[in-house]
């Protein structure tokens, strides 16, 4: 990425890229124990990129290839989300929505929790131009309804939206973040007194609700260079019956068990499994990693996420999620692949369906993953709530 001197970058920074911590924020930063040698640390050693000499080639080779593959061939098959859906509290007491990439609304023990939220068009600071949606949210904000506390695991574009956190902050919601982006919250209008900014380990209550900042192994920025002064985080989230975990983006590392043995069992996992490649192979996830960080963690569902709705790695589009399937199938990990807006209670977690073979752009012989023998449907050959093949 394209690398500017200070005072240049602070004279083109827009309201988007957010701002940096200062005052009381900065001191407590630099007395974390995670932040060393002026910048926040990864729990393992990490590099941002792959540890090669031909970056460029790589990075060429690997966007050039079957871009077609990246996106749809047609229309994303969405449940749209109506607010009666969400009237009736879950009978279970834990109901979850995926709402596509990382965003998520659980319901859980009378309480709304909404991690990653962004529904803007773009995951960028600009409005024409960055990665567009391959579809839209199942739901507008505005018909969501009630929100306790936005959970945010880093201040990247996709996970971090301007635009939605204004309007959640109009609604009087709670913000739980990792230390240092309260200072891009506080920069857009958000009280103080509404934000919870949290060092990993580190818990609030709020609502009722145990919060916990927990190791991850990724980066932080919204400009040009990654910004040494903001962390990252997964997430735990507990309340008096049920427990749930957000991976936010991630590489893998050894810490998800320590996560599993310290705050867990979940009876659900929200793990990153797609935007992987080979050429950032420690800040993220491949659908394999993905699966066995679940188990690490003491997973009782995985709910795989950050596919689907932004194109941002060379991988096919439908990639990460059959293998995932396949790799919880391999592994025995129980899994749930729900259509985008589709609410499930993971108490009776609905089958698992191959609803997304009917728009992938697969040409003949493209290696499928999952199951082995079973004939993907035809396409367009899907109803509003029976798409694809059961597994």
């Amino acid at each position: 990425m394209l690398e500017l001197p200070g005072d240049a970058w602070r004279r083109i920074r827009t309201e988007p890229f957010g701002t940096e911590p200062t005052g009381a924020r900065l001191e407590r930063i630099r007395n974390s124990p995670n932040f060393r040698g002026g910048a926040f640390r990864n729990p393992v050693p990490t590099s941002r990129l792959a540890r090669t000499r031909n970056r460029l080639e790589l990075n060429r080779g690997q966007f050039a290839a079957s871009r077609h593959r990246r996106a749809p061939a047609a229309a994303v098959p969405l449940h749209r989300l109506l607010p009666i859906e969400l009237a009736e509290p879950p009978g279970s007491g834990l109901r979850t929505t995926w709402l596509g990439h990382a965003t998520v609304l659980v319901e859980i023990d009378g309480r709304r929790v909404l991690f990653d939220p962004v529904w803007s068009e773009r995951c960028s600071p600009f409005g024409w131009t960055g990665p567009k949606r391959l579809h839209p949210m199942p739901i507008p904000l505005a018909e969501l309804g009630p929100v306790d506390v936005v959970v945010i695991s880093h201040d990247h574009y996709d996970h971090l939206d301007l635009a939605t956190v204004r309007a959640l902050d109009a609604a009087g919601t709670t913000f739980a973040v990792p230390l240092g982006i309260g200072a891009h919250l506080e920069h857009w209008g958000v009280a103080p007194s509404r934000i919870a900014e949290l060092d990993w380990w580190e818990s609030a209550e709020v609502a009722g609700l145990t919060l916990t900042a927990t190791p991850a192994r990724h980066y932080c920025n919204r400009g040009p260079r990654n910004n040494p002064l903001v962390l990252w985080a997964s997430w735990v989230v507990a309340g008096p019956e049920h427990r749930v975990f957000h991976s936010g983006d991630t590489g893998y590392f050894p810490g998800f068990a320590e996560i599993g043995g310290r705050l867990g069992p979940f009876d659900l996992t929200m793990v990153q499994i797609g935007a992987y490649s080979d050429l950032w192979p420690e800040v993220h996830m491949t659908p394999e990693e993905g699966v066995r960080a679940h188990l690490d963690l003491g997973g009782e569902l995985l709910l795989p996420i950050h596919w689907c709705t932004f194109n941002l790695a060379p991988h096919p589009w439908e990639e990460p999620a059959e293998r995932t399937v396949s790799a919880a199938q391999a592994l025995g990990a129980r899994v749930v692949v729900p259509r985008p807006g589709k609410p499930f209670e993971p108490a009776e977690p609905p089958p698992v369906r191959l609803w997304w073979r009917a728009v992938a752009a697969m040409p003949r012989g493209a290696e499928l993953f999952v199951p082995q023998g079973v004939a993907a449907p035809t396409r367009p050959a899907h109803r509003a709530e029976d798409d694809g093949v059961t597994v």
